[in-house]
């Protein structure tokens, strides 16, 4: 069942609010309101093209955020089923990067970089080869 907050209702403090379902609205005393926005994964453009939840969200790997289709990641809302915040999706971005990061080094398109790492150290001796194709 979705609810819509219609109307926060206050004085000096929140005091209640009035909570529209469907057609009924309720008025709720309320000392506090918690707003989420956002919790629908934007993943439309990929479906049929990598694994996902029913609810749309991506299937990662367990500990990486590699997604079914080999060098393709996922992070941040599109795969976050559980915490779903900007704070998570920001260090879940940082791993998706260094996913790629290593990705891109296994397969060959990372040339001059220092023990095989990719993007690792002086950055006017680090390439990154990678094809491009449709241009």
């Amino acid at each position: 069942c979705s609810s819509d907050l219609t109307v926060p209702e206050q004085r000096s403090v929140l005091t209640r609010v009035r909570v529209r379902t469907g057609a009924e609205e309720t008025v709720l005393e309320a000392a506090g309101a918690f707003v989420a926005i956002g919790h629908d994964p934007n993943t439309g453009f990929v479906r049929g093209q990598l694994d996902m939840h029913p609810d749309g969200y991506l299937v990662t790997q367990p500990g990486t955020t590699r997604t079914s289709v080999d060098g393709v990641f996922a992070a941040g809302d599109v795969a976050d089923r559980v915490y779903r915040q900007a704070v998570t999706s920001a260090g879940s971005g940082a791993a998706a990067a260094l996913d790629t990061e290593r990705w891109l080094s296994e397969h060959g398109f990372c040339t001059g970089c220092p023990d095989g790492a990719a993007g690792i150290g002086d950055p006017e001796t680090v390439k990154v080869d990678v094809p491009v194709s449709g241009v």
